[in-house]
């Protein structure tokens, strides 16, 4: 090969040389950026990861807390509940040892009991049941009891005594015709003075 040729071959391969190395200079640049883009893509991934985690732990233990408040609570009322009703029970046990017994109070209790469930139902030809025990310790006051229910009401009043009924102690009153009846029995109005005399029991229990 001649001079000449030699170096136009020498010129175009150092040509081709500046070349490839231009284009592999500006590929490890791009190469470089896609890295340094990766990393900072891959850090902020990272805290973003990092910060949900963060969020999501403080959502956990924020509803853990929640639940535990709420759990602390019920059981908190349900040992309430169960002092409240055991006092009412005592209570009843106490009630039913002096509708037992044979004494004077009860009796007049018994008395005012059945005159109130008359007096409610407006007086009349009335039908007066009784547990078993407690008929002879009112039918003697019978007439008494019936005078006091014409004076409340203005209406004349009879009592009769009617089916013994299974019952710590007071009465049920019901007309003649049975379309009205009141049950005052020490178990009915145990039940309704029950929330009345729920929150006092709280007081008298919690305070």
């Amino acid at each position: 090969m001649s001079d000449g040729a030699d170096k136009i071959v020498s010129s175009i391969i150092s040509e081709a040389q500046s070349k490839a190395d231009a284009i592999i200079q500006e590929a490890e640049k791009e190469a470089a950026l896609i890295v340094e883009e990766g990393q900072k893509e891959a850090a902020l991934q990272k805290q973003n990861i990092l910060e949900n985690a963060k969020k999501q732990s403080a959502m956990k233990y924020q509803q853990l807390i929640s639940e535990a408040k709420m759990n602390s609570r019920r059981a908190e009322l349900e040992a309430r509940e169960e002092l409240i009703e055991s006092a009412f029970k005592r209570a009843e046990e106490e009630l039913n040892k002096v509708a037992s017994a044979d004494s004077g109070e009860y009796k007049e209790s018994l008395k005012k009991i059945i005159a109130e469930a008359s007096v409610e139902i407006g007086g009349g030809d009335l039908i007066l049941s009784l547990k078993e025990d407690d008929v002879a310790k009112v039918k003697d006051a019978i007439p008494a009891i019936e005078k006091d229910i014409e004076k409340s009401t203005g209406t004349k009043t009879t009592l009769e005594i009617g089916a013994n009924i299974n019952t710590i102690g007071g009465a049920i009153v019901k007309t003649k015709n049975g379309e009205i009846e009141v049950n005052n029995t020490i178990e009915a109005r145990m039940l309704r003075f029950k929330k009345v005399l729920r929150s006092e029991v709280a007081k008298v229990l919690f305070r």
